[in-house]
């Protein structure tokens, strides 16, 4: 700008305050869900730290770990990332994420905060790789309206029970919900299981090595365990017990009619066929809740899974958030990391009412957000805080080739190909020596 004083010019610099930089850090995840959650949780971050920005990046499962796995190869990861039980170790293994018990020692981050288990989740031999985020455990949903008109009622979910020699009232319930074409529920003599109008129960797969929610919940009820804990190098997947479990899951479809055939399920979905009327309940995770009701046109109830013979089991599983090993800026990534595992954070996502968050008063956020839109999901939280109510995520080494090994296994169970007793034990000779390598 020029002024001119007593007829000579004089120049005057407009001095404009610089523009902050700011060190931009990528951070990805799946849930489209959590998107609008974590992007508050961001916006929060970013005003005590105005020289970060965080740039949050949502993929489908699929393209998300394709995404993650080609990125560490080809250096385009994301700085921070949604990492998962089932996928870290082999990260760590590769030192592809970063070691963060310096860090966490360095800055004096309180560990003691989360529900008991999940921290010790992402450790191993004095290491750690992530910060609990939240937690998840298992229920069955169902179909209110069909409930009323069989004449269940849900009270029974309170006590209700299962074994695999009969089915306890679980499995009474799921016939009496299962209808052929002429309107027989299961229950009755004449129930046509070639000619069904509706099935009583699905799953959304065969489960794979896990069965997070397909099948863990009724085989650890059983008296089954995967391994002898984190990190073990044998597994049990030839325990009688387990196969006991499999194959009366397998037979509610192959022989009684009263669940969806594996091949409907691959092709439609669980969830969907739920949905849709089609299936009256399903075993589903926690981070479904908001996906149930956003996707049903129908009163959904999220029920206490059945007592088996060895008690109620829900898997107790959790996520946390990883660094990569290549981010150009791992110091502002931490504070990142360090954020997203901290009350500010974990309260804001428990308001959402999308997940249960890892520390106990962001999942009771959670607990009154569902309540004030008319969902009842106390299910979830007392399975979680019952004690022995739950086990945590099989964790150890080799998980992809676990996956691919038991995923076969158990679809040739579910689609009638072979018989639990026997794939499992094959499968189970195959995971072993994986660990003899």
């Amino acid at each position: 700008m020029i002024k001119t004083l007593g007829g000579t010019a004089v120049l005057v610099a407009a001095l404009a305050t610089p523009a902050l930089a700011q060190t931009q850090i990528s951070y990805w995840l799946w849930d489209s869900s959590q998107q609008p959650a974590y992007q508050a949780c961001a916006d929060a971050f970013q005003k005590q730290n105005p020289n970060i920005k965080i740039d949050i990046v949502q993929k489908g499962w699929n393209d998300y770990w394709t995404g993650i796995t080609t990125g560490f190869v080809s250096g385009t990861a994301p700085d921070v990332f949604t990492d998962h039980l089932a996928k870290y170790p082999e990260f760590a293994q590769n030192q592809q994420i970063v070691d963060l018990a310096p860090l966490i020692k360095r800055d004096s981050v309180a560990t003691n905060i989360y529900y008991p288990g999940l921290y010790d989740l992402w450790g191993r031999e004095g290491k750690q790789y992530g910060l609990p985020k939240d937690w998840d455990t298992i229920a069955v949903v169902y179909n209110k309206k069909m409930l009323k008109e069989a004449g269940i009622s849900e009270g029974i979910f309170k006590t209700w029970t299962w074994n695999p020699e009969n089915g306890g009232v679980f499995g009474q319930v799921v016939a009496k919900l299962s209808l052929d074409k002429k309107g027989n529920n299961g229950l009755a003599k004449n129930f046509d299981p070639k000619n069904v109008e509706r099935y009583g129960f699905t799953t959304n797969s065969s489960g794979g090595p896990y069965g997070q929610t397909e099948w863990s919940w009724l085989a650890v009820s059983n008296g089954f365990k995967y391994n002898d804990g984190p990190w073990s190098t044998k597994y049990y997947y030839d325990d009688p017990k387990l196969a006991q479990t499999i194959q009366w899951l397998a037979d509610l479809s192959l022989k009684k009619g009263f669940a969806a055939p594996l091949a409907d399920v691959a092709r439609l979905g669980g969830s969907a066929l739920f949905a849709s009327g089609k299936v009256a309940m399903i075993s589903d995770g926690s981070w479904m809740i908001k996906w149930y009701k956003d996707n049903t046109k129908f009163d959904v109830g999220f029920a206490l899974l059945p007592t088996g013979p060895d008690g109620r089991k829900s898997m107790f599983n959790g996520l946390a958030d990883s660094i990569w090993v290549g981010s150009k800026h791992k110091e502002e990534a931490w504070k990142w990391v360090k954020f997203l595992a901290s009350p500010a954070c974990e309260n804001i996502v428990g308001s959402y009412g999308v997940v249960f968050p890892a520390i106990k008063s962001g999942a009771e956020l959670a607990l009154k957000a569902h309540a004030k839109e008319g969902l009842d999901v106390s299910a979830f939280l007392t399975e979680a805080n019952t004690k022995g109510g739950t086990f945590l995520f099989p964790i150890s080494d080799n998980a992809s080739q676990i996956t691919s090994i038991m995923t076969a296994a158990m679809d040739s169970v579910f689609l009638g190909k072979a018989t639990a007793a026997q794939a499992l034990k094959d499968a189970n000779v195959q995971v072993n020596a994986l660990f003899k390598k």
